[in-house]
């Protein structure tokens, strides 16, 4: 995993902020101070533009974290020069070009400081982790946005955010007929255990397993979960849902396993064919949930201890499912207070 730093932009009134912050967060950055989590050590952030005048040698004592901006050749020297005179943080703001220079910087500062790369989103974090395939070794993301803190958690530790996984037992299953149903390829590999959550309701979604088993008829696609019907939900980020029907090349999904760890994959394509569907439904904390999968043997549900195909599964038998936010969904967000009925 990549270390997070996390500085909150002034101003910021979502009050999960800083709680986030303190779970999630290697670091939290305020006003020039760096308060690492794990022993609440503070250290001095110190900006290269103070120190510019003297030459880093003469310095009477080598600052243990230096951010530079990266403005061109001779900023992306000095960087390079502090690391190799022991500066321990290398924080970096690269302006006008991303990639290349932290590619250099990568390849040059590797074991002699730690490189962190400051970033406003979770797509730039993306970006600098994966740079050069290694990455940097963090990032530093300023925000006054709890959802794009979440975000960015999922991007530099992976796992790191779990969801509740809780145990339903099997109530009822029912062939359906035909009717048009979801493959989800992704662009990621599953292993046994992994999938995405898929239910009729939002507010309960089963564990449909990424189809990693060998069989004698058809090869194993651990890239793929075969989804469901096309009106089922699923998790397209932590926060909000999406139709099955609605996802594309492109897009995002939650691939979750049955420890509730998550990580995010996007899909590469989405298949979209008439098959036999079956209805199935679990009894979870005295509710009913359902989802509708499509009727055959390498379609499986995970359980506890393993995964079931959907055409073996029997009244009483134990799956996986996650019971989300209470309420309603507007566009997929999720709404606590409005009253709903999913049947």
């Amino acid at each position: 995993m990549k270390d997070l730093w996390i500085q909150i932009a002034a101003g910021a009134k979502d009050e999960n902020l800083q709680a986030l912050a303190s779970q999630y967060g290697d670091a939290v950055v305020d006003d020039g101070r760096i308060t690492l989590t794990a022993d609440k050590t503070e250290i001095v952030l110190t900006d290269f533009d103070a120190v510019e005048e003297k030459t880093l040698e003469n310095l009477s004592s080598l600052p243990q974290a230096l951010r530079v901006v990266i403005k061109g050749k001779d900023s992306e020297n000095l960087a390079v020069h502090a690391a190799e005179l022991g500066v321990k943080y290398l924080v970096i703001n690269c302006m006008d070009w991303r990639v290349i220079p932290l590619e250099n910087l990568i390849a040059k500062t590797r074991g002699k400081s730690k490189l962190i790369a400051e970033v406003a989103n979770a797509e730039d974090a993306r970006v600098v982790l994966e740079t050069l395939e290694l990455g940097t070794d963090g990032v530093l993301l300023k925000t006054a946005n709890a959802d794009e803190l979440l975000k960015t958690v999922v991007v530099a530790k992976p796992k790191a955010v779990k969801i509740e996984v809780a145990t339903a037992k099997i109530a009822k299953t029912k062939p359906i007929g035909n009717g048009a149903r979801v493959c989800v390829d992704t662009c990621d590999l599953m292993e046994a255990g992994e999938g995405l959550l898929v239910g009729s309701q939002s507010a309960g979604l089963f564990l449909v397993e990424a189809e990693v088993h060998e069989n004698p008829y058809v090869a194993s696609r651990p890239f793929r979960v075969n989804a469901g019907s096309l009106s089922m939900y699923t998790l397209g980020s932590l926060q909000n849902t999406r139709y099955l029907s609605e996802l594309k090349a492109g897009d995002e999904v939650i691939i979750v396993n049955r420890e509730g760890e998550t990580r995010k994959a996007n899909v590469g394509r989405v298949k979209i064919e008439i098959r036999p569907l079956m209805l199935v439904e679990a009894e979870v904390e005295g509710k009913t949930i359902k989802t509708i999968l499509q009727n055959a043997e390498t379609i499986r549900v995970v359980t506890p201890k393993g995964s079931t195909p959907v055409t073996e599964l029997k009244v009483g038998d134990e799956v996986l499912v996650h019971l989300a936010a209470k309420g309603g969904r507007h566009f997929g967000v999720s709404v606590t207070d409005e009253t709903v009925i999913e049947r």
